[in-house]
């Protein structure tokens, strides 16, 4: 029998032997946050889609966040930031759920990014709890056409 952790047997370990097949293959399938990440290259994209919000508004640590999760505003965040001083970035662990809720789109090393973010829709509504979603719909109210927010 051998250890599954790698490395060489210490005499401090006191995990137990385990079979040799316990362990993973190399090769074999890893968290996404160990595997290596190419380098892409954010490119600003404005669509025309309607009402917007800079990236720096508290809309969108507020309401986004819930939407999508944390890790995901923070790509989409620094995704923004990389655009905008045009520098490359490692590939967001998170760009799927950016690309599906249409705030990138991803084409080869280049990902397309919008410079303003728009404003939740119905589908992500859905997913917020009722306070958030009662909270958003107070401050759709304050939020001017300018794209000011006037506060909760």
């Amino acid at each position: 029998m051998r250890y599954a952790a790698p490395g060489t047997v210490r005499s401090d370990d006191h995990r137990p032997p385990v079979d040799s097949d316990t362990a993973p293959k190399p090769g074999a399938a890893t968290r996404i946050s160990s595997q290596a990440r190419t380098i892409i290259t954010p490119v600003l994209w404005t669509p025309n889609v309607g009402r917007a919000v800079p990236a720096t508004h508290p809309y969108i640590r507020t309401f986004w966040t819930p939407a999508i999760g944390a890790s995901a505003t923070a790509d989409l965040l620094r995704l923004i930031q990389a655009a905008r001083k045009k520098v490359p970035m490692r590939h967001p662990l998170y760009l799927h759920v950016l690309t599906a809720e249409g705030l990138a789109a991803h084409f080869g090393s280049h990902v397309l990014i919008r410079p303003d973010v728009p404003l939740i829709g119905p589908r992500q509504l859905k997913r917020l709890p009722l306070r958030i979603r009662r909270l958003h719909d107070q401050a759709i109210k304050q939020l001017g056409a300018d794209g000011i927010w006037k506060g909760i």
